[in-house]
């Protein structure tokens, strides 16, 4: 459905919605407002079927107001301007940045764009522009999440949210970029700092597990070990460049102290598809003296249970290292990503496993779950390849 316009500065068109907990997503009509200050309206060429909406439908994740309007992990071509927009105009490419950086705030300023303090209005919907929920359905106020909502053809977003796609990147790809494989490569580069010869764990390979195989890979790693359930995914991951795959985590422990002689892996990053307190454990048994523990995953939120040897984390210095967005400044870590695309270092293309419209939302997380994708996308009319 294309977008048309309506009275009173609203555009009708179409989004995936999540209800309530334990529901599947309805394609259904929305209504989104034009861009007021510092905004923009975007027509979407793709959105990532991310994980982090499924533990909306998990009840990991707590959710302020209902309906959720999903999809975070998009790109598309600004078709709107609102005013006191400078940087951005209309056919300009952007990559959707999963949390927005204002720039301003202590974190943004230290150069830690990822945990910006307008962060929480990832869940609460709440526009930057006016603190407002200006999208609705059924009558109702909608909650963009991430202050995006790219499970639709049209978003209406604040500038703060994007990233100007100056390079030859096919839109599709790009839509990578905006959580996924930030997340995932930053989580390998900027947080657990991957250096040359040194051995990598990663556990869980999803969009975000194969991008921190990427990240590892590219820094230079010896040895890149995956580790996850699903053998058909071995082929996948030797085809990201890692070394070795494993089916689960005590057999890749006894490898990795067979393959280093003892010394274990220098980086372990966990990437599965949900977070259990008992990982940490696992992953610092893998761990090598000096060590880093990088969980990236998500759980449930009211969850603090974690099992951790004490003694073995600081008794050989290891260390556990928080990271949300690839670390740091998702912008400019995107804006490196890009780079690297384009200069054939960053094989996007073979993540992307599958692709859907709208209208099979379901059946793409419905694959998620399987384990039958990378990354599953969700491809508009029109989207550059």
């Amino acid at each position: 459905m294309s977008a048309v316009r309506l009275g009173g500065d609203r555009v009708l068109t179409q989004g995936a919605l999540l209800w309530g907990p334990g529901e599947e997503w309805s394609v259904e009509e929305i209504r989104l407002s034009d861009p007021v200050d510092h905004e923009v309206t975007v027509r979407i060429a793709a959105c990532g079927l991310c994980h982090s909406e499924e533990h909306f439908v998990t009840g990991d994740l707590p959710v302020p107001h209902w309906p959720i309007l999903g999809g975070h992990e998009g790109s598309g071509e600004i078709v709107d301007v609102g005013p006191g927009v400078r940087r951005f105009s209309v056919g300009d490419r952007v990559i959707l940045s999963a949390i927005p950086s204002c720039g301003q705030c202590r974190p943004c300023l230290l150069g830690y764009g990822a945990i910006c303090d307008e962060g929480y209005r990832a869940v609460s919907g709440e526009a930057l522009a006016d603190n407002r929920r200006r999208t609705s359905a059924r009558g109702e106020e909608v909650a963009p999440f991430c202050n995006l909502g790219a499970f639709a053809p049209y978003v209406t977003v604040h500038e703060h949210s994007l990233v100007k796609l100056e390079k030859d990147v096919p839109l599709e790809l790009a839509a990578l970029l905006g959580c996924g494989v930030t997340t995932g490569w930053g989580a390998a580069v900027n947080v657990a700092e991957v250096r040359a010869g040194e051995t990598v764990v990663v556990l869980g390979l999803g969009g975000v597990g194969a991008a921190a195989v990427l990240g590892a890979v590219g820094a230079g790693a010896e040895r890149v070990i995956v580790v996850d359930p699903v053998a058909s995914k071995r082929e996948l991951a030797l085809g990201l460049g890692a070394t070795h795959f494993f089916v689960n985590a005590q057999t890749a422990t006894e490898a990795v102290r067979e393959e280093t002689w003892g010394v274990m892996a220098e980086k372990v990053i966990i990437t599965v598809g949900r977070m259990e307190g008992a990982l940490l454990q696992v992953a610092l048994e893998m761990t090598s003296k000096l060590g880093v523990v990088v969980p990236v995953s998500s759980g449930d939120v009211t969850e603090v249970d974690a099992k951790l040897n004490v003694t073995q984390l600081r008794g050989y210095l290891r260390s556990v290292k928080g990271v949300l967005l690839g670390g740091g400044s998702p912008k400019r870590t995107i804006a490196r990503l890009v780079d690297l695309y384009a200069a054939g270092q960053l094989p996007l293309e073979r993540l992307v496993t599958a692709r859907y419209p709208l209208a099979d939302i379901n059946r793409g997380y419905d694959d998620m779950r399987a384990g039958r994708n990378l990354r599953g996308l969700l491809v508009f009319d029109g989207a550059d390849r």
